[in-house]
């Protein structure tokens, strides 16, 4: 078996795109949520706020090279581009000899191409449908389109998976080194914000309405909450051979040291407690380390009622004990496909900064969370070589990653 590192990551995000700018935004604990005047005029729309990225196409990406992109591949690309830049592997030939692989998803592709064909199927016109439209709307556009961007030859794992997707993406990367298939492996996810997916939670109650109160919402763990929020981004995980990236002399940021994930077989929509327990369990397992051993836990934190209880209830039965934990959701929001990545990404960041970001907007905890340390006001300063990410996505598919700070 192998030991897997972090030699790069990075991240697009509402709070910035560097850990001194996003940890910023922590600190003064203020989201990035804004009301959304394009959906202003969306009839029977209930939500119309979200957690918007201020992002805009790098000066260098040429015309040729993005045309397949969307959005959300755009974002999925500059994030890696950083990454693989701190990895110090822009030029390095593992990159192109097929020693490396992708493992990336999204909930779904650019949504734009959509109306187009939309179009097509209504009203029997191809106006607007190109040769790059579907390339842009599939489901697997940002680990196609990055494989081209960056000339990659190894696997590629398209991890589709709604909220799990940038998690499954940087678990799947782990296995695919561990096991002995990849050098290198590029892992992570993105989403573009679209008001399709506002709806489609919109459909299900699950989001928030306080639209005149943006900076106040959403509220994870809270009994008051309504609901999530949306938000976009990306954030990318460049994870090497332990002995690979000592050979190259790589920085070496942490250690990769276990992955859980499994299905609760029962409703598309409905979390179940048990088997989210037991995704968590099999990252313990994985990681051969007993559960007093994580320090933090970067939750999933939705402000959904149904999944806020069954996460927590998940997370003490398996570490049996009231851990430390906080949602960042209740910063940038929801934003789907690409959370895995970004929360994995600030997880690492804060157990080497030695400090945690609260939950904000958390004033009442909800009496039927279970009993954990949730982190308010002011964060918290904990000394821990370990720390958990953990993710639930609709199907019943949930994730845990487990990080460990590089010692040696």
């Amino acid at each position: 078996m192998n030991r897997v590192v972090v030699t790069g990551m990075s991240v697009v995000s509402a709070l910035g795109n560097d850990w001194h700018t996003f940890e910023q935004g922590l600190r003064l604990e203020q989201n990035a949520v804004k009301y959304m005047p394009d959906w202003q005029d969306v009839e029977d729309l209930g939500t119309r706020i979200a957690a918007p990225v201020e992002f805009v196409k790098p000066a260098h990406f040429s015309r040729k090279k993005v045309r397949s992109m969307g959005r959300v591949s755009l974002m999925a690309t500059a994030a890696t581009e950083q990454a693989l830049q701190q990895a110090h592997l822009t030029d390095d030939p593992v990159l192109t000899n097929g020693s490396t692989g992708i493992a990336y998803g999204s909930s779904t592709g650019s949504t734009q191409p959509l109306t187009a064909f939309g179009n097509l199927i209504a009203n029997r016109s191809m106006s607007g449908v190109t040769a790059t439209s579907y390339i842009q709307m599939m489901a697997h556009t940002t680990a196609v389109n990055l494989g081209v961007y960056f000339s990659t030859k190894g696997r590629i794992i398209t991890t589709s998976s709604a909220c799990t997707s940038a998690s499954q993406g940087i678990g799947y990367a782990y296995e695919a080194i561990k096991f002995g298939k990849q050098k290198v492996m590029i892992a992570g996810g993105a989403e573009e914000l679209c008001v399709t997916e506002a709806a489609v939670f919109d459909t299900l109650y699950a989001t928030s309405t306080k639209n005149n109160t943006p900076n106040l919402t959403p509220q994870p763990y809270d009994k008051d909450r309504d609901g999530l929020v949306l938000g976009e981004g990306a954030g990318t995980f460049i994870l090497e051979e332990l002995e690979h990236a000592k050979a190259r002399g790589a920085n070496i940021i942490a250690e990769v040291i276990g992955f859980g994930t499994n299905a609760d077989g029962q409703h598309v929509t409905q979390p179940t407690a048990e088997t989210m327990s037991q995704a968590i369990q099999l990252a313990l397992q994985d990681a051969d380390i007993p559960a007093n051993e994580i320090g933090y836990v970067n939750g999933h934190g939705t402000a959904t009622e149904a999944g806020d209880i069954a996460e927590t209830q998940a997370t003490r039965q398996a570490l049996g004990r009231a851990v430390p934990i906080s949602s960042l959701k209740s910063y940038l929001g929801h934003t789907l496909g690409a959370c895995g990545a970004i929360e994995a990404w600030a997880s690492i960041e804060m157990m080497l900064s030695g400090w945690f970001a609260p939950t904000i907007n958390l004033s009442n905890i909800d009496p039927r969370c279970a009993e954990l340390d949730y982190l308010t006001s002011g964060g918290r300063q904990i000394s821990t070589d370990i720390v958990m990410s953990n993710n639930f996505a609709f199907g019943g598919i949930n994730t845990s990653l487990i990080f460990k700070r590089w010692n040696e």
